[in-house]
């Protein structure tokens, strides 16, 4: 059975895409998940808002004050985190032969050109670019933060030669249109649909903003799954589906939509690195069962394209299905 696939024209032996996480920020770990048949790594952030809020915490209120101390010691900072990152990937190559894709996660265009020509020095084979960006400013409309995006991606491009990804949010007026003009670009080579954001609750006891739950669960995977099955079989770039990928069928669904590849996060933590090869046993069993020998068999067969009512991806009112439930 072939489960093999080209993403980002790299060749993976499977479909399966340790997502950036704590689960892949060691050698030791990158080498337990290849052991257990990942089909590509992708590295644990360099984040830009964490280098700089960890350095603000450090700093004394005296550096605050003097700028040239503060701008000196904040750059070290940065090139301290910098370099243990380039380390991480310099290691992981030699650790393991599955490919090791390097992830930063920014919302400014300020330094990232810099930082992704050291990605690439240091022998990453593609980088996936997380664009966090909530679009919670009332003046700072879809258009403005589409902007980021590009001059963001426009950046990275003139920077590197090796292939970049961009992880986008679901969090946009006109997202079909959007993901049309990050495929139209000449900046990137695939769109991950799409990164989990952090997500506040309220402890009404002690009156605290406390996080909700960090992992995400299987019914999280309606989101990308809608508008993987809407948006992927007119894309050229290549996909990735994220959040809410839990077992085989998961993968399964995603792929049926159209995804080239998936990315796995929760379930690894809930179940061990082990759990990959539970994944690819299950769709093994189900290409099996239903006559299928590699996976562009099934690519993309319930996709909007192609199934009898698209129509369906597009209802977003309960109506029709719960009308009897009272």
């Amino acid at each position: 059975m072939d489960l093999t696939v080209n993403y980002l024209g790299l060749k993976l032996k499977n479909p399966i895409i340790i997502g950036s996480s704590g689960l892949t920020n060691s050698v030791e770990k990158i080498i337990k998940l290849a052991e257990n048949n990942a089909g590509a790594i992708v590295l644990k952030s360099l984040f830009e808002e964490q280098i700089h809020a960890e350095f603000d915490q450090k700093a004394s209120k005296n550096v605050h004050e003097y700028s040239e101390a503060y701008d000196y010691m904040s750059s070290y900072n940065e090139e301290n985190a910098v370099g243990t990152y380039l380390t991480l990937i310099e290691e992981a190559k030699k650790a393991v032969e599955i490919p090791i894709i390097a992830s930063i996660n920014c919302v400014t265009d300020a330094n990232w050109t810099d930082f992704a020509k050291q990605i690439e020095k240091a022998g990453a084979d593609a980088l996936e670019v997380n664009i966090a960006i909530l679009p919670s400013d009332p003046d700072s409309d879809g258009k403005k933060n589409e902007e980021t995006y590009f001059k963001i991606l426009k950046k990275i491009d003139k920077a590197v030669t090796i292939p970049v990804a961009v992880k986008i949010s679901h969090y946009s007026a006109g997202l079909a249109s959007f993901v049309r003009k990050l495929d139209w670009s000449k900046y990137v080579k695939g769109i991950v649909m799409f990164n989990k954001f952090y997500c506040p609750d309220i402890d009404i006891n002690n009156f605290k903003l406390v996080p909700s739950s960090v992992f995400s669960s299987k019914e999280n995977i309606t989101a990308s799954l809608r508008w993987v099955a809407l948006l992927a079989e007119d894309l050229r770039s290549d996909v990735a589906a994220s959040t809410g990928v839990h077992d085989g069928e998961g993968v399964i669904k995603q792929i049926l939509a159209g995804a080239d590849v998936v990315q796995v996060v929760s379930a690894l933590y809930k179940n061990g690195p082990e759990h990959v090869n539970s994944i690819l046993e299950e769709l093994k069993i189900w290409m099996t069962e239903k006559g299928f020998e590699k996976l562009s068999d099934f690519k993309g067969k319930m996709s909007s394209k192609q199934v009898k009512n698209p129509a369906a991806f597009e209802r977003i009112q309960f109506m029709k299905y719960y009308s009897s439930i009272e």
